[in-house]
């Protein structure tokens, strides 16, 4: 069954992921859920844009799923902001870190609901290890020119919070695993980090490395669990990552001036087998692995204030020319 199916063999059964919210545009449909208030299918037309979970499954390597108010790894869990010293829940206990934020499990409600969008919005309540709060809204609309993902966090509290965001969609080009795919990704430096997934290093260039995917190349055996930064951007402010196979759609993600990072992930370390290369996980994140501690792309909100990020995906065929 494709992704985005709904047939239920048990009606009463509760879905995994809660609600369902399906938007369309044309020969577009999408379908976001309240679990997360994640992404958990796109399609155009008969193909499957990303490496979704049917609605009868419950989410799984954090796939179409929003990262705040941290993307990535946190090591040890632990991080000190304002002269206060913190510690989070490790939910990556066998590598000892904090992982994906604190929101992709937590219930979304939707709101400002439309035939081509919607926006989704969870309160992020001050927590042990997060003591700040939040609001929080997620957009995602369809259009001509794909899809579009607006997340925007305002700081309801009285004090400074550290923020920072990142989404995990799992590209297909169309293949039945991406190795027989090409790859064109912006980064110019790479992340080298420990077993953890901790940065050990400052960036690398990608010159004559196997992180080299600047111009578009197979992807072939390459195993990535990879952050890049200093990407390159095009003439409109946006970085780009392209997946490409040959006689089918080019699938492209694009991210904003304030996506800093990104993340390329070839599902090698997945716990079923089965999903491992069938996407590539293309990660846009504002801010580093392991940022509250490093401080590297945080940002800073201040009581009363908001900050809005984008991020998108489009898709091309051959025959488009």
């Amino acid at each position: 069954m494709k992704p985005g199916g709904v047939t239920n063999p048990h009606p009463h059964a509760a879905r995994p992921s809660g609600e369902q919210i399906e938007i369309r545009h044309a020969d577009q449909r999408a379908w976001v859920v309240e679990v997360g208030g994640s992404l958990r299918a796109y399609q155009v037309g008969d193909h499957d844009v990303l490496d979704g979970y049917s609605v009868h499954e419950r989410c799984t390597g954090a796939r179409g799923q929003s990262l705040i108010p941290w993307p990535n790894r946190l090591g040890d869990g632990r991080y000190r902001f304002a002269g206060h010293d913190h510690q989070l829940p490790l939910t990556e206990p066998d590598k000892h870190n904090a992982i994906h934020g604190l929101t992709r499990w937590a219930n979304w409600a939707p709101r400002d609901r439309k035939d081509d969008r919607v926006t989704m919005r969870h309160r992020l309540h001050p927590q042990p290890g997060y003591p700040f709060a939040l609001d929080l809204e997620i957009t995602y609309s369809l259009a001509e020119d794909g899809l579009s993902v607006h997340t925007t966090a305002t700081n309801i509290g009285t004090t400074p919070a550290p923020y920072g965001t990142g989404a995990h969609p799992y590209l297909t080009a169309g293949t039945p695993t991406i190795d027989t795919a090409l790859l064109r990704a912006p980064g110019r430096t790479w992340l080298p980090t420990d077993h953890r997934g901790i940065p050990t290093t400052a960036a690398e260039p990608v010159s004559a490395t196997a992180y080299d995917f600047e111009a578009p190349r197979l992807i072939g055996a390459a195993r990535l669990d990879t952050g890049y930064t200093d990407l390159v951007r095009d003439g409109d402010g946006l970085a780009r990552v392209e997946l490409l196979a040959p006689d089918t759609r080019t699938t492209t993600l694009w991210l904003d001036q304030n996506y800093r990072y990104v993340m390329l992930f070839t599902g090698d370390s997945l716990a079923n087998p089965k999903r491992r290369r069938r996407g590539l996980g293309v990660e846009p994140m504002t801010c580093a692995p392991n940022a509250f501690q490093t401080g590297h792309g945080v940002r800073t909100l201040h009581p009363g204030e908001s900050y809005t990020t984008s991020w998108g995906i489009t898709t091309s065929n051959p025959a488009d020319g």
